[in-house]
């Protein structure tokens, strides 16, 4: 993978919505109604993401969901972080 420059991460944030650009990486909280549909998104996500081999850094708290997006062995931020992201909006989406 080829890590992106800062100028085509601007330019695809605006094709995720809610994601931001900072400290090397993409990122987005969610908020669920609790804990249960929070790692119930998760579970959905987790697999998806093995699907790709491209998994996020993540945590969370009762019905919080942060996600960070990097592409480690790139040393920053590639296309993968991006197909992933727009996967997890479309998972989202269908909650």
């Amino acid at each position: 993978m080829i890590k992106l420059s800062e100028s085509e991460i601007k330019a695809k944030l605006n094709d995720v919505d809610g994601w931001e650009y900072h400290d090397n990486a993409i990122h987005t909280t969610f908020e669920f109604t609790d804990f249960k549909d929070a790692f119930s998104v998760m579970t959905r996500i987790a697999f998806e993401a093995e699907a790709l081999q491209h998994h996020p850094d993540w945590s969370n708290v009762y019905n919080k969901l942060q996600i960070s997006l990097s592409t480690h062995d790139a040393g920053g931020i590639t296309e993968k972080d991006f197909t992933l992201a727009k996967i997890i909006d479309t998972i989202i989406e269908g909650e």
